[in-house]
């Protein structure tokens, strides 16, 4: 598979916290699907070495809608693998194949793998049963009780776990909200924040807004002395005017770029504190909470049916007292 690179000169070296981060790049252009997927196709995969141990990969939208974004994080001693996508079959999506292939050998044999979730919705998860079976891989469970083990969370969701892959740390951050077990990593190497569907250009569904709220602060805090390259969530859900496309859509035209800045996140507590509880946009994300909203349009539904009924009722009676008078 072609892996498209555009790089500047990188510095490969891990990185100790406090010094610069790695020179990287965010100069592509993602595969955007297209009108007809049977009569354009698409590869299924798309890599982008944003620098030498740090790929983003972009499930093409032609092969699932969701069209996620998953990261691979390679250390001396191990690699990270955070999300697995929507799509479980290889032979639609080689995702493990394409994985084990960037990881580089160590006495003959690829380093260790983790696998991780952002959260357990299944688009973050569906390709984790290709990694089942493979040597020197393990899999973080999806469930809050394991994920708070292996971790180390004693005081869920508070706290900060680290992940030591090998002279690169990364930093694991609570932030339920849009789903009870959501986790945001810090990678120290590249000061990337991967967000998941915590934070990304799209709708930020919200499933708890007090918890989101207090896990917007929990991150601000933890990154008020830090660097942040760039915020990287797990999908692009916005045309470059911020107008959302329609969920299914495998055409994305004319998308807005993936990554987000630190002042996104800034600016999201405020922003969650004006919420109307039902749908509100701003110019880089949407918050929007799907289970208000088809409350409010069950109930509008509701009520036009019972004008409706009243209306014809009323009609009816009317036109009988008329035909009787007559």
């Amino acid at each position: 598979m072609k892996i498209s690179i555009f790089l500047m000169l990188a510095i490969v070296a891990a990185q100790a916290w406090g010094e610069e981060p790695v020179a990287a790049s965010m100069d592509v252009r993602w595969s955007t699907g297209a009108p007809d997927c049977s009569a354009m196709p698409q590869a299924p995969l798309q890599i982008h070495a944003y620098e030498p141990q740090t790929f983003i990969l972009r499930q093409s939208p032609c092969a699932h809608f969701e069209a996620n974004f998953i990261y691979l994080l390679i250390g001396s001693d191990r690699a990270l693998l955070i999300d697995t996508g929507a799509v479980t079959e290889p032979e639609q999506m080689p995702l493990a194949e394409t994985v084990m292939g960037l990881l580089p050998t160590r006495g003959g044999s690829t380093i260790p793998l983790l696998v991780a979730h952002s959260h357990s919705h299944r688009d973050h998860r569906a390709g984790d049963a290709q990694f089942l079976s493979l040597p020197s891989v393990q899999i973080v469970p999806v469930d809050l009780e394991s994920i708070q083990t292996f971790y180390g969370f004693d005081e869920w969701p508070n706290g900060v776990a680290h992940l030591d892959l090998g002279g690169r740390i990364v930093d694991i951050v609570p932030a339920p909200g849009h789903h009870p077990n959501h986790l945001v990593f810090y990678d120290n190497r590249t000061t990337l924040l991967f967000s998941g569907d915590f934070l990304l250009p799209g709708r930020l569904i919200i499933d708890d807004a007090a918890a989101y709220h207090a896990s917007a602060a929990r991150i601000i805090d933890f990154l008020k002395d830090r660097p942040v390259a760039h915020v990287l969530g797990g999908h692009i859900e916005l045309d470059v005017d911020g107008r959302p496309y329609s969920r299914g859509s495998q055409y994305r035209p004319n998308e807005r770029q993936l990554e987000l800045a630190k002042e996104d996140l800034l600016v999201l507590p405020a922003a969650l504190e004006d919420f109307n509880g039902f749908y509100a946009r701003h110019p880089n994300f949407i918050l929007s909470n799907p289970i208000r909203n088809l409350l409010a349009l069950a109930a509008a539904t509701a009520l036009a049916l019972t004008l409706i009924a009243w209306g014809s009722r009323h009609f009816l009676r009317r036109r009988r007292q008329r035909l009787a008078s007559a």
